[in-house]
């Protein structure tokens, strides 16, 4: 299954990148919104994980513009910003799931595969 990882931190891309390797998932990185909706399209990931908070194009635009074009893609929103106020607006622009920055190895993995048994349970069309 292919990952996009969405985030203007190299150190974040980097770590994500060898926890989810090492778990066997193929990863694509990228670090804005356009490169994102680019990689979307000629890549076409079964996830994306996507930081809230970037330069130019924040992350709830990259949500709204990939749920408007690809609905049911599963998301997970990850921000350092883990208030209430970021969560709930993450969900309604079409996050799957919600997780905070920093974390651990093991909380990344939970999270993607609670959306992977989420989407599977429901029958949803988003993984491929």
């Amino acid at each position: 299954m292919k990952i996009l990882v969405v985030d203007d931190e190299g150190i974040v891309l980097d770590s994500c990148r060898r926890v989810l390797e090492a778990d066997g998932f193929e990863v694509l990185l990228v670090t804005s919104a356009d490169k994102a909706l680019k990689a979307i399209e000629d890549e076409e990931p079964s996830l994306l994980l996507i930081d809230v908070k970037m330069p130019v194009y924040d992350g709830m635009y990259l949500m709204e513009e990939v749920k408007k074009k690809w609905s049911g893609k599963p998301m997970i929103a990850m921000s350092g910003y883990d208030t209430t106020e970021t969560i709930e607006e993450a969900v309604r622009m079409g996050a799957t799931s919600f997780i905070a920055k920093p974390f651990t190895p093991e909380e990344l993995l939970e999270a993607v595969h609670q959306v992977i048994r989420k989407e599977e349970s429901s029958g949803g069309t988003g993984l491929t």
